[in-house]
């Protein structure tokens, strides 16, 4: 809903809500609030949430207080609170400099493949921990590491540069 590189000029939360529930069946829509440092597009949910089960969502967390992106992140985690969701905590790695700009480095822009999942890694600590929780998550596929760095100098990782379409009803 940013203005920053609107999209769709005059769209409101209505108009999106009503194409989502015509052209993808969708009935609820949850809005989350800013996305990370560094992301250039204001807030791609693939930097932010990712559903991986039906009423399971994988939520990146910061845990450092003096870190730019948690207040955003804990406020994206309010705002799913209430709904019937389990949300599991997915860390953030620690900031990606390139030139003085911070680049959107995240572990929730990993791929779902049909027997794999793709994870982004940061050559950080939290990359270990990030890989055993989608493990947990997708127990029934390989989750593999892909060392991202040089990709994020893009501004976007693995689900970024990736076209999926849904399947029509």
């Amino acid at each position: 809903m940013s203005e920053v590189q609107e999209r769709n000029p005059g769209f409101s939360r209505d108009d999106y809500e009503t194409i989502f529930r015509t052209y993808l069946g969708i009935d609820k829509t949850l809005w989350l609030g800013r996305g990370i440092a560094g992301d250039d597009t204001h807030g791609h949910v693939d930097d932010l949430a990712r559903f991986v089960g039906p009423r399971t969502v994988a939520l990146v967390q910061e845990s450092n207080e003096s870190d730019e992106n948690f207040a955003p992140l804990r406020e994206n985690l309010d705002r799913l609170r209430g709904y019937n969701l389990e949300v599991v905590p997915l860390p953030m790695p620690g900031p990606v400099v390139c030139d003085g700009q911070r680049l959107p480095a995240s572990y929730a822009n990993f791929y779902i493949a049909n027997r794999c999942v793709l994870m982004p890694t940061f050559n950080d600590p939290n990359d270990g921990i990030a890989l055993g929780i989608l493990r947990e998550l997708f127990p029934d596929r390989t989750v593999v590491g892909i060392h991202a760095v040089d990709l994020v100098f893009g501004l976007g990782t693995l689900h970024c540069m990736t076209q999926q379409q849904p399947a029509g009803r």
